[in-house]
């Protein structure tokens, strides 16, 4: 295990104020970086410690906010938010490219290698970044098969691994038949895994605050994910290049 080094980083996106999470490797090297997303509900400590986890692996990495700094545990508040941010690519790679700014001005950042890794909202930022020809080493989204503009999926050039609960209402399987769709149409290297019995946000602990119908906690598939995603970046990130 290696000592990590964690931060609070204050960055304007999407005309907030938001507070990112950024985790350190011990050294002073330069390393591949990660990009971290969270689910609709916005920034928490479940992706502080994944990108804290992944600064042990040896990648700097940015937990990214959503929503200037708020947690919405309240499902109408989040959805009031996130539904027409989903609807709009342009704001939502607005949000990800602030991030990707934060990353590349830190000095222990290869800005030649980057991941995005995102869950929900944030898996389906991580995609379009994407479609919006972001050099990126690999994508990661659980719980956001998020379809895009068709004509521009074609510009994702690093594989793409996405996971979902076979119980998902969210993701239900005419919005995988949809997404299998787009990334094959384009010629992207894709991989989808499906969790059965999962629903949806299954990779999250459990919450004090009332969740959405279809929102559970699945502990087996939530460790079995997190190495699938770790495997993502062993293949096409790895710490040393």
């Amino acid at each position: 295990m290696t000592t990590v080094t964690t931060r609070t980083i204050e960055y304007a996106a999407d005309g907030l104020t938001m507070f990112g999470h950024l985790a350190l490797p011990a050294g002073v090297d330069r390393r591949p970086v990660v990009l971290v997303g969270p689910e609709g509900v916005g920034l928490s400590d479940v992706e502080r410690r994944r990108a804290d986890a992944l600064a042990e692996l040896g990648y700097v990495a940015l937990a990214f906010d959503l929503h200037g700094g708020r947690y919405m545990g309240d499902p109408e508040e989040m959805l009031a938010r996130c539904m027409p941010l989903l609807a709009d690519p342009d704001r939502m790679r607005g949000i990800g490219h602030a991030a990707l700014d934060v990353l590349r001005a830190e000095p222990r950042t290869d800005p030649d290698r980057i991941a995005a890794v995102g869950y929900g909202t944030g898996g389906a930022i991580a995609l379009e970044l994407g479609r919006d020809g972001v050099d990126l080493r690999a994508i990661a989204t659980v719980n956001g098969l998020t379809t895009g503009r068709p004509s521009e999926t074609a510009r994702i050039h690093c594989p793409v691994w996405a996971g979902v609960g076979s119980e998902d209402p969210i993701m239900p399987p005419a919005q995988r038949d949809a997404f299998i769709a787009e990334m094959q149409a384009a010629g992207v290297d894709w991989r989808l895994v499906v969790y059965g019995g999962a629903l949806h946000a299954f990779h999250h602990p459990p919450v004090d605050h009332i969740v959405l119908p279809g929102v559970g906690y699945h502990p087996q598939h939530a460790q079995r994910a997190w190495r699938d995603v770790v495997d993502l970046l062993v293949e096409c990130l790895p710490v040393a290049d």
